[in-house]
């Protein structure tokens, strides 16, 4: 079966199922992720927005873009969250795919430059990622890594 991958923003009738969705595989509450993609559908500002990748409907991956990922280092802005596949559809190109999907989007916003916030290596650089410098998340021990994508 084939997946196909949208903003939400062409889809605003997603937006419970998709919050539901986030909050389920990342424990944030489920009312900030409503907000947070309540602000996207209305497109005032490429940020924040959200993507998914729907395969018969359902959702199989996704990830946002927003202000923050739960770092001090607000000058490395915006961040790329959240990024999710099904454990059903990994290895398959679904989180690449949703990563290209959203850099092309948002160069084509007028966002040329996206962070990203997370513990993976190797991963992010198949998809042009570069590491940046370590970041000490919110509430965390160790830091993590910090990846800096350029259009």
């Amino acid at each position: 079966m084939t997946y196909e991958i949208i903003p939400l923003a062409s889809r605003p009738g997603l937006l419970p199922a998709a919050a539901q969705w986030f909050h389920e595989k990342w424990a944030v509450p489920l009312e900030a992720y409503r907000e947070s993609m309540a602000r996207s559908l209305a497109q005032t500002s490429p940020v924040p927005s959200w993507y998914l990748a729907l395969e018969g409907g359902q959702i199989i991956g996704g990830l946002g873009v927003i202000e923050n990922d739960f770092h001090p280092r607000t000058d490395l802005t915006p961040n790329v969250c959240a990024v999710y596949t099904e454990p059903a559809r990994r290895r398959q190109g679904v989180a690449g795919a949703l990563l290209q999907y959203a850099c092309g989007d948002m160069c084509a916003r007028g966002v040329a430059t996206l962070y990203l916030l997370t513990d993976h290596t190797a991963f992010y650089e198949r998809y042009g990622w570069e590491y940046l410098c370590p970041v000490l998340g919110d509430g965390e021990e160790e830091p993590s890594r910090m990846y800096i994508h350029r259009a």
